[in-house]
């Protein structure tokens, strides 16, 4: 039998799609080449590296000024214009609620901040990524039924007046969180077969 070189049929099969500007990013599998030998995509971030740093900055931006709303936005309710520090933070059953689902956003900013790092380290396609994802996939999930209970909450013992923007912001996080797991889950399905597969061309060598 003589060695076929049907690159792009093999490219089609496996899913994968070539670079033309960076030929390290496919790799052959020379040693099984008389055999039915496999394409796969090496793990090399499809980002450059200022990208990756100019995203996690994003990320730590954005988990700094979630953290200062989260201290400061109690200290502007009408209610807490004379009370104490401990009276603001340690006395209100519902602040509490709310610090305890946004541990559940922290985690997910964490995970992205994470993922960013594998694909950084040259470790896109790998098992620790599909777990960040299904992490964040999780805690999306979580934080819509903290935002349902929430809404429910103040619905039911909340002022009047106070009703239509508490409805606004809890579909405002609800739709968020909605996408964010919907495109967590769908990635962490790719990747999973991606890693699948590349597991399968490793047993071959």
């Amino acid at each position: 039998m003589e060695p076929t070189n049907d690159k792009p049929n093999m490219q089609a099969e496996s899913g994968c799609r070539a670079r033309t500007a960076s030929p390290r990013s496919l790799h052959y599998n020379d040693k099984n080449i008389l055999t039915d030998d496999k394409l796969w995509c090496s793990m090399e971030p499809a980002m450059k590296p200022r990208s990756i740093t100019f995203l996690q900055t994003v990320i730590v931006l954005v988990g700094m000024g979630a953290l200062a709303i989260l201290l400061w936005e109690p200290h502007l309710e009408g209610r807490n214009a004379h009370a104490t520090l401990f009276e603001i933070y340690f006395k209100d059953p519902f602040l509490a609620y709310v610090y305890t689902a946004s541990i559940l956003f922290f985690v997910a900013l964490y995970q992205a901040f994470t993922i960013l790092r594998y694909i950084g380290n040259n470790q896109a396609f790998s098992q620790p990524v599909v777990k960040s994802l299904r992490t964040i996939k999780y805690c999306a999930l979580a934080i819509i039924c903290f935002v349902a209970g929430g809404v429910a909450f103040l619905l039911a013992y909340g002022e009047d007046d106070g009703r239509p923007p508490v409805v606004v912001m809890g579909a405002f996080f609800t739709v968020s969180s909605v996408v964010v797991a919907t495109a967590a889950a769908v990635l962490e399905k790719m990747l999973q077969s991606a890693v699948d597969l590349k597991s399968e061309n490793d047993l071959t060598v």
